[in-house]
């Protein structure tokens, strides 16, 4: 194993908790910033199948999450500038990493290479890496790969880029499914279970629902199982 490639989004970063305090900071408190912020969030999957489709070119996640954050605006009949529109756009720029993941993670870098395989854009990732002191070895992401996962290529090309073979390269998630997709193209597998991910009512992805090689509840046990 040479390398180890992560989704981010709610496996590194606690995307929930941190979009909620800016939707509350710029849309005010009468906003139940939690709904807001998941209704936001099961938006992501439509407006990526419509690029995996090939119903639209690909489109950088940045401009999904703003066509996304219009329609929420108005079904909860907020209000903003385009000034505030942006900025609470690019919340997702500024997501709080889990307890666990800079410890971990660097700890992880010591042994692999580590790097998001993730949906965002370079420039999202980069300013997320930036702001909550993630310390990867590269930004990848959905944008040098041209695709979304859980499309094959989403996998296969992030290896090619690295220089390795799947087999070489371990994915990390706390969703099943990515999970499920990276190991059809080779790959090694950890779970890393979130189960605050959706709020206190989840209902999804609280344990490993397959034989992957690790199950874990932190980035740091994945370290120690690792011998990092």
């Amino acid at each position: 194993m040479k390398a180890l490639l992560f989704d981010v989004f709610g496996t590194v970063v606690d995307w929930r908790t941190s979009v909620a305090r800016e939707v509350e900071s710029l849309c005010g408190p009468d906003i139940d910033s939690h709904a807001f912020a998941d209704r936001w969030r099961s938006l992501y999957q439509p407006a990526m199948e419509q690029v995996r489709s090939g119903n639209r070119p690909f489109t950088r996640l940045d401009v999904l999450h703003l066509e996304s954050l219009r329609v929420v605006l108005s079904e909860f009949d907020v209000q903003l500038d385009d000034s505030d529109v942006a900025s609470l756009n690019h919340a997702w720029h500024r997501l709080d990493p889990w307890p666990d993941s800079v410890s971990g993670l660097t700890r992880l870098r010591t042994e692999f290479i580590i790097a998001p395989l993730s949906n965002g854009n370079i420039s999202l990732l980069l300013d997320m890496a930036k702001n909550a002191g993630l310390p990867w070895d590269a930004i990848l992401g959905a944008e040098p790969v041209q695709t979304y996962k859980p499309m094959p290529d989403a996998y296969l090309r992030t290896a090619d880029i690295l220089g390795l073979e799947p087999s070489e390269c371990m994915m990390v998630a706390a969703h099943n499914s990515d999970l499920a997709a990276a190991a059809d193209c080779g790959f090694a597998t950890a779970f890393v279970a979130r189960r605050l991910e959706h709020g206190p009512s989840q209902t999804t992805d609280l344990a490993a629902e397959s034989d992957w090689n690790h199950s874990i509840d932190s980035i740091d046990s994945l370290a120690t199982q690792l011998g990092c």
